[in-house]
């Protein structure tokens, strides 16, 4: 019983670490701007991670994901329920654009600056796996397990999108000279989210994939790339743990060939890895865990059906 609880300190402790970075930033542009939407709004964030953390550290292999589930609907809900659809803001790529090109510094300059650009450097990708509205909804299809490997050479889809949606606002700007107001915010918002959905759904349906999208169609890796290569949050494995039996290789979802960094006594240094932690629930020796130190990782291996 005392091991337990000690246990349960211990893991509530680490699982602090998020509050106090988002109530940390949400404190900083308080006093910067003094508007205490800020405090409320990344105090939220934080707070929804650290309940999701907490939760996938204290239920059992087989009920962690959960926690993960909570986190992605509070925030999920939040940023495109009540900053997108309420507060017709566009938290869109295109929105992000937009803003910076009139230079206002919006909810979603803010958001993208610390998700997918300069957030990277500390905590990867997990926006991807603990955050994003569209995952929230692919990440509850039957589909999450993928039956092959990855596409090879699919993915560069993402950076077409990426380039073809910061033309798209250019030419609306500069071509069109008309900046978008409010009510085109909404619009886009809505347009843009329909699009997003649809095209996921399906794209997941047909690949048998729930995770395809981010692979193939999602415009954001590219911004997160960079900065997850030098990702001090990262997946790492005890080698005296590890039996090499690949059940966490053959359950990633963005198909990652883990054993490989494993072999080499590297952590999960892929650019493609969202920290969902499948891999640490399914590890049966319990030889997997989130880890902060500093590395850097310019080598991918993944796996290709074709």
């Amino acid at each position: 019983m005392e091991e337990q609880k000690s246990t349960f300190w211990k893991e509530a402790k680490q699982t602090l670490l998020w509050p106090f970075l988002f109530f940390g930033i949400g404190l900083w542009r308080l006093l910067a701007t003094g508007d205490w939407f800020y405090l409320v709004n990344f105090g939220y964030i934080g707070s929804a991670l650290f309940i999701g953390d907490l939760l996938t550290r204290m239920l059992s292999p087989k009920k962690k994901v959960i926690g993960r589930k909570v986190t992605q609907l509070m925030i999920g809900l939040y940023m495109l329920g009540l900053l997108g659809f309420i507060g017709h803001e566009n938290m869109q790529m295109e929105g992000f654009f937009s803003y910076l090109l009139a230079g206002v510094f919006a909810g979603a300059t803010l958001h993208y600056f610390i998700a997918k650009i300069v957030g990277p450097l500390v905590f990867g990708r997990a926006w991807c796996g603990w955050a994003c509205w569209t995952a929230m909804v692919l990440d509850f299809l039957p589909w999450t397990r993928p039956r092959t490997g990855r596409i090879r050479n699919l993915g560069l889809i993402r950076y077409v999108h990426l380039i073809i949606s910061f033309l798209l606002v250019l030419f609306v700007w500069f071509i069109l000279k008309r900046p978008i107001g409010r009510g085109q915010e909404f619009a886009w918002l809505i347009l843009g989210n329909i699009a997003y959905y649809a095209s996921s759904i399906l794209l997941a349906a047909f690949l048998k994939d729930n995770r395809a999208f981010c692979k193939y169609g999602c415009p954001i890796p590219p911004l997160q790339k960079l900065g997850t290569r030098f990702s001090l949050l990262r997946i790492q494995a005890d080698r005296d743990l590890c039996n090499e039996c690949a059940a966490c290789e053959k359950t990633c979802p963005m198909n990652i060939r883990l054993l490989e960094y494993i072999k080499r006594g590297k952590r999960i240094l892929s650019t493609e890895c969202i920290l969902c932690q499948t891999c640490v629930r399914t590890c049966h020796n319990k030889a997997l865990k989130a880890t902060f130190k500093m590395d850097a990782g310019f080598k991918e291996f993944l796996t290709f059906s074709r």
